[in-house]
């Protein structure tokens, strides 16, 4: 049985992709293309992986620019049908909305707060409020918006919940096993079965089943597997 799972497919090579996708298919539900992958692929590789699968396809490019722009860039992609796209919450409304009516058969997907940044980065940055705070008014605005999921902190699940009602995806980075909680640069983590039972609906997990790979397929499926297990069971 697939777990809730997105597994993140951050690889240059596309023939390793595949292979990653056949490994972990009968425990992944979604398979996520980020920002490396499609600026090496572009829309060939993303058909390419989508010819793997029948599971949906996440494209994590976190489009952030004018809202002009943002839409032109979701429509140049609409071919793909994405089930997912993602944009920076912190574009605004009027960007988020304009990806919305760019993109009208896809979940535009609004990124909230990097996982990898801590509540001192936050301040550097210049955020007047902290991650939670910051996040749910983020959250609030990119559904007002017509966003249909939300990517957020496992921090953030519970009060973006609460924000944001019962029928908007909440997808969550940073989740890692309990035995590799805090051993990354992933700042803001819990475990996947903590996250999915605090209120998201899809955890992103990367390198803990990815890594797996080095020792072979079969450890790989293993490892997806052992996830998709913690998650269900």
């Amino acid at each position: 049985m697939k777990a809730p799972i997105v597994l993140a497919v951050d690889t240059p090579d596309l023939e390793i992709a595949k292979r990653w996708v056949s490994a972990t298919q009968s425990s992944v539900s979604v398979y996520k293309l980020g920002l490396e992958f499609f600026l090496t692929f572009g829309h060939q590789g993303v058909r390419a992986i989508k010819n793997e699968t029948d599971a949906d396809i996440f494209v994590d490019l976190k489009l952030h620019d004018i809202p002009h722009t943002v839409a032109g860039a979701a429509r140049a992609i609409a071919d793909l049908a994405p089930t997912f796209l993602t944009v920076h919450a912190s574009g605004g409304a009027s960007m988020v909305k304009a990806a919305v009516e760019a993109l009208p058969n896809s979940k535009v997907t609004a990124v909230t707060i990097l996982t990898s940044l801590s509540e001192e980065d936050l301040f550097q940055i210049g955020f007047a409020n902290a991650a939670l705070e910051s996040a749910v008014a983020l959250a609030k605005m990119s559904v007002d918006s017509g966003a249909k999921a939300i990517v957020c902190s496992p921090l953030e699940i519970s009060a973006i919940r609460s924000a944001v009602g019962d029928e908007t995806l909440i997808i969550t980075p940073g989740v890692r096993p309990l035995s590799e909680v805090g051993t990354d640069d992933q700042k803001r983590t819990m475990t996947p079965r903590d996250a999915i039972a605090a209120g998201a609906s899809l955890v992103v997990i990367g390198r803990p089943i990815t890594q797996a790979w080095l020792k072979g397929a079969d450890e790989m499926s293993a490892k997806a597997r052992s996830i998709a297990d913690e998650i269900l069971n």
